[in-house]
């Protein structure tokens, strides 16, 4: 794909996926725009070689927008940053097609890890505010990270994250709607134990009452038959 074609198919995304956007005008402000340009040259002076001219472009990207794509880091198509600051992207992150992030993201390592140390980002994954993925493992396909989740071991498809640390919530074989690609619609986990819980704890104490009551009638029970037999002694 030419720098042309490039140029149109970034500004087709981000006037796609933010509604705030009114015109392919605005887009050249904006972060995400911004910064995958500078990724597109560096990642491209990183492969042949050229580490510090693509460190000096990343760099310079970041100083612009406050996003921080290493140069080393392989993204499909359709990748979308909204707002953007604070996001990192470390070395050996592998990004699918039609990726989502939001501001805050960090796709980093645990620091103790040679090699692959980055997170594999599947097809049209979603992943909130806030979220850190940490370490060598795979997010599948369809999946959706809620904001401010930490997650530290690998995510089958279609499936929803949420929590510190994050948990797992399966949403079913089906692959996400666009349309539910949002950050507010998700499960939360802890509210379904919450509620299950209590519901627990109402079941017990009925049962605890109704055997109570049994106790209550057995011993009524047994004294009037005690009464009963006094009376037929005398």
């Amino acid at each position: 794909m030419g720098i042309i074609q490039n140029l149109k198919e970034e500004i087709r995304i981000v006037r796609e996926r933010d509604p705030a956007i009114h015109s392919s005008m605005e887009v050249l402000l904006y972060p995400s725009f911004k910064v995958m340009l500078h990724y597109r040259l560096a990642h491209r002076l990183y492969e042949n070689g050229h580490y510090f001219w693509a460190r000096y472009v990343s760099q310079r990207g970041v100083r612009k927008t406050g996003i921080e794509i290493h140069p080393g880091a392989k993204i499909g198509k359709g990748f979308f940053i909204d707002h953007g600051n604070g996001v990192i992207i470390g070395e050996t992150t592998v990004i699918g097609n039609n990726v989502t992030l939001y501001q805050g993201v960090t796709l980093g390592g645990t620091g103790k890890e040679q090699g692959k140390r980055h997170p594999t980002i599947g097809d049209n994954v979603m992943i909130s505010a806030g979220a850190k993925v940490l370490g060598s493992f795979t997010i599948g396909e369809n999946s959706k990270i809620g904001a401010g989740s930490v997650v530290l071991s690998p995510v089958p498809s279609n499936s929803t994250v949420v929590g510190v640390p994050g948990r797992v919530v399966r949403r079913g074989n089906q692959p996400l709607p666009r349309e539910t690609m949002d950050q507010v619609h998700l499960p939360d986990p802890v509210r379904e134990d919450i509620t299950n819980l209590q519901k627990e704890n109402s079941a017990l104490i009925n049962r605890v009452l109704e055997l109570e009551n049994r106790l209550k009638d057995l011993e009524k029970k047994t004294a009037a038959k005690g009464g009963r037999t006094e009376r037929k002694t005398e």
